[in-house]
């Protein structure tokens, strides 16, 4: 009854139900590893949202930026870090009193302008917007030119990065040579 009463899909509410609680999981949990886990389901439900909005491109970005790559930094970055109970702060019962008051500022505000917004800015008035087909008619037609120096200013980046990494390790050999004998 009261999916009907919002006039919203079905599909479009369970998927905010995961990512509002997958978000909220990954700011009380006290397990960073958790943490960053819950986030990248955040992540997988965002990407779930943009299929839903026919916007097929940004969910593969999202998913291959962030759930992959951001996600494998925020890993290293915890096993690194070697976070323990003893080197945590104590955090004062005052900040989560504004948390919480903030937080429920913020609902105030998101639907107060959900409201106010009429459905036609919620629903897709056109089903050709955010193809990859699409995209790519823009891209090799109205921005070729930007399109392949881009490309090109990533590939000299790539050789560089090469070229850098055996010039370096040829030097580590005949280092490593030299004091052997």
């Amino acid at each position: 009854m009261l999916l009907s009463l919002l006039g919203l899909p079905p599909a479009f509410l369970i998927l905010s139900f995961i990512t509002i609680l997958c978000a909220l999981y990954v700011v009380t949990n006290n397990n960073p590893v958790y943490s960053v886990l819950a986030l990248i389901l955040t992540f997988f439900s965002i990407s779930a949202h943009y299929i839903l909005l026919n916007a097929q491109f940004l969910a593969v970005v999202n998913l291959i930026v962030y759930a992959g790559a951001i996600m494998v930094l925020f890993l290293f970055v915890l096993m690194l870090l070697n976070l323990n109970k003893e080197n945590e702060p104590l955090i004062k019962t005052g900040w989560y009193v504004a948390a919480a008051i903030s937080a429920g500022l913020l609902l105030v505000i998101l639907a107060a302008a959900l409201h106010r917004s009429s459905e036609s800015i919620m629903q897709n008035p056109s089903q050709d917007i955010g193809l990859v087909k699409n995209l790519g008619k823009v891209l090799f037609t109205d921005y070729l030119v930007p399109f392949e120096l881009s490309g090109i200013l990533f590939l000299a980046a790539m050789v560089g990065a090469v070229l850098l990494g055996k010039k370096q390790s040829a030097e580590e050999i005949s280092t490593s040579e030299t004091s052997e004998k």
